[in-house]
């Protein structure tokens, strides 16, 4: 009896609701506070992201500090976005004092919402409803960093990484590969955190491209949604639908009405380069839909207007030139969806 009362009280600080604490602070699942609690990840974490002393790091999501401290050593200043009140008091708490101190400094906010610093490097684990909308905020940051080690939910890193052909290539593979080089560095069990999420992780780095590619956001995103409305159907099945059809008609009347001058091309000026409105909430979901490759909602444009067929025969021509009209995006390279914009952009052709 005495051993098992023993026991009993040996148990008691394990507890289920321990995993949701650290320093007298409980987490929220549903904020997607998730805190690292692996200190060898932590150092394997830092030590990929290839940290220079001179450089000034960007950290989002720092909960109570685990990776800061690493950072601070590692690096020359360590500026954290904190969302949670909390955090922030426990991380100043945590520092003060201390000879790290003076090189940490904590914005308290919506890192989506804030102007964010000068940085080199910037080492993020975020709640994943973000993950879309913070990966175009950094790659439209300026001036440009060096790079990003971030930790995503597993398929969404997967998906940042695919390459033409593979099955979760797609619209996000595509926008953010055109503005960076994007690399696997490690899966993390969601063992690993504090309290677990409910899927496993992946580290990847995000190495900006210099100079940024000369695109214009808005025409390569309207390019880029219609090319994979279905991924996996050839593009002229695609380009030959009603509703693909009348909006590009429409754009190509209302581009006839104005000025040479005033058409805009595929490439942008710095003005019109911000590519945050590339970013999709839809991404960030944990049970992200494939294509099927099925051919419901096809409406196939075949009426008699004379006028319709003239411009549909127009789009269907640029197609047929490299033999692009029996292509699907699935497989399609960036330079190969570069170069058919700019067909179709010297067409007259505009998706914006």
């Amino acid at each position: 009896m005495a051993g098992g009362k023993i026991k009993k009280e040996k148990q008691k600080p394990i507890r289920a609701p321990s995993n949701h604490y650290q320093g007298g602070i409980s987490f929220h699942k549903s904020k997607g506070q998730h805190i690292l609690k692996n200190p060898l990840l932590v150092d394997t974490i830092v030590q990929k992201s290839g940290i220079k002393s001179t450089d000034v790091i960007l950290e989002i999501g720092p909960g109570t500090g685990n990776l800061t401290k690493k950072l601070l050593e590692a690096g020359k200043m360590v500026i954290a976005v904190e969302l949670d009140p909390r955090m922030v008091l426990e991380l100043q708490r945590r520092f003060q004092g201390t000879p790290l101190s003076n090189r940490l400094k904590v914005i308290q906010g919506d890192v989506l919402k804030t102007d964010l610093p000068y940085f080199d490097i910037c080492v993020a684990n975020i709640p994943y409803q973000i993950s879309s909308p913070l990966t175009f905020k950094l790659l439209n940051h300026q001036p440009s960093f060096r790079c990003a080690i971030i930790m995503f939910q597993r398929e969404f890193a997967m998906r940042l990484v695919a390459q033409p052909g593979d099955t979760l290539y797609c619209r996000l593979s595509v926008n953010t590969q055109l503005y960076a080089r994007v690399f696997h560095l490690l899966k993390v069990g969601k063992n690993n955190f504090r309290p677990p999420p409910k899927v496993d992780s992946s580290v990847v780095r995000v190495e900006p491209r210099k100079p940024r590619p000369q695109v214009n956001p808005k025409e390569w995103d309207g390019f880029i949604r219609i090319c994979f409305i279905r991924k996996n159907k050839t593009l002229g099945s695609i380009f030959r639908m009603k509703n693909v059809l009348s909006l590009l008609e429409k754009n190509y009347k209302t581009l006839r009405a104005l000025q040479p001058s005033q058409i805009g091309s595929s490439a942008g000026t710095d003005t019109e380069m911000d590519i945050s409105g590339l970013a999709d909430y839809k991404e960030d979901q944990s049970s992200m839909d494939l294509d099927d490759g099925t051919d419901d909602e096809m409406e196939v444009e075949d009426g008699d207007d004379t006028e319709v067929s003239e411009f549909k025969e127009k789009v269907l021509a640029v197609l047929k030139e490299k033999n692009f009209y029996e292509k699907r995006s699935s497989k399609l390279s960036q330079e190969e969806f570069l170069y058919l914009l700019s067909r179709f952009n010297m067409a007259g052709i505009h998706f914006s």
